[in-house]
């Protein structure tokens, strides 16, 4: 069982889709938006990678809190930013085989499905 994680409108999101159909993969996709996220499913990620990793840095909301907030930003702090603010985490997280993988890059989806 393969299952995507992230935000549909996304344009990493639509890129890695695209490869997973177009490599006829079966898959389904969890949009945090539509389908929920709460604090347990950001736990079980962060079991499985870094929980500095999962703050996507480079988007707009993490670039709209304050010095303190990303100055003072922990392991507990940045987890329930992540559940408030779901287009804050890097994506997508997929999780194939058990086994959990943050982001897209074809090469690296070449190697997973291997």
């Amino acid at each position: 069982m393969t299952i995507m994680y992230g935000i549909s409108n996304c344009d990493t999101i639509k890129k890695a889709k695209k490869y997973l159909s177009d490599k006829n993969y079966d898959f389904t996709f969890h949009d945090y938006r539509k389908d929920g996220i709460n604090i347990d499913l950001i736990t079980e990620f962060a079991q499985h990678i870094d929980w500095q990793e999962l703050v996507n840095k480079r988007g707009t909301t993490y670039r709209q809190l304050t010095d303190e907030q990303k100055q003072n930003l922990d392991k507990e702090s940045a987890l329930a930013l992540l559940v408030a603010q779901p287009a804050m985490i890097k994506r997508p997280v997929l999780i194939h085989n058990g086994q959990y993988h943050l982001g897209f890059k074809a090469a690296q989806y070449d190697e997973i499905f291997a």
